[in-house]
């Protein structure tokens, strides 16, 4: 299977032509507006320090951005961690639709997005370093758990159809979605610990047959 590259777009930032995903990618920060520079320069702040080791003049200095700039788009610190956190949810969660409306099968659905994870670590592991690691609930307390956010819940919506559409064999559905993701994301997270030795997208097949092989019926 094919790492999947999707461009996606966020309602949030459409008209500004990016999404926060996109945004991580660009190298030349002069094409970027003031606010996406604040969020860029605090999303590599929080995923290198940590939240709570990073200051608003942290990120002034490193984004060269005024003081006033920040606190003309932001409230403080909490305002840019929620906007970063809405912002890759949702585009995250656009993400996973796109490949829900692209593919006919449980299995390629949810073999597509796997591959989509990783390709997503391969391009952008800051952002897989902030969802997957960084604890939002400790400076986000009314967010919901990352595991209960729009993509997930959408891989286990997958995971549900394939069994009312008989591909997977009934069974808890949390154990059928553990069983089909959790290898693949474990290996994700192994990329970003940087103990892999080779590129994780190039552990998918192998991943995803043991894991389909593990819920499939017959």
């Amino acid at each position: 299977m094919r790492c999947i590259r999707m461009n996606i777009r966020s309602n949030r930032f459409q008209a500004r032509g990016a999404d926060v995903i996109n945004l991580t990618e660009i190298k030349d920060t002069t094409q970027l507006t003031r606010q996406e520079l604040i969020l860029m320069t605090a999303l590599r702040l929080f995923t290198a320090r940590g939240y709570f080791n990073t200051s608003i003049h942290d990120i002034q200095r490193e984004s060269k951005v005024s003081i006033g700039s920040i606190y003309h788009y932001f409230k403080n610190k909490e305002g840019i961690a929620r906007e970063l956190f809405t912002g890759l949810v949702t585009a995250m969660d656009e993400g996973m639709d796109q490949i829900d409306r692209s593919h006919t099968t449980a299995h390629d659905r949810c073999g597509a997005a796997l591959a989509w994870l990783m390709d997503l670590t391969r391009r952008t592991p800051s952002v897989m370093q902030f969802i997957l690691y960084a604890r939002h609930r400790e400076f986000l307390p009314e967010e919901k758990p990352i595991c209960s956010s729009g993509p997930f819940l959408r891989m286990k919506e997958m995971v549900r159809r394939g069994m009312e559409e008989g591909e997977i064999r009934e069974m808890d559905l949390t154990v059928a979605a553990a069983s089909l993701f959790g290898s693949g994301i474990r290996m994700i997270h192994l990329e970003l610990d940087g103990v892999l030795e080779r590129p994780v997208a190039s552990y998918l097949d192998e991943v995803w047959d043991c894991a389909w092989r593990s819920v499939a019926a017959g």
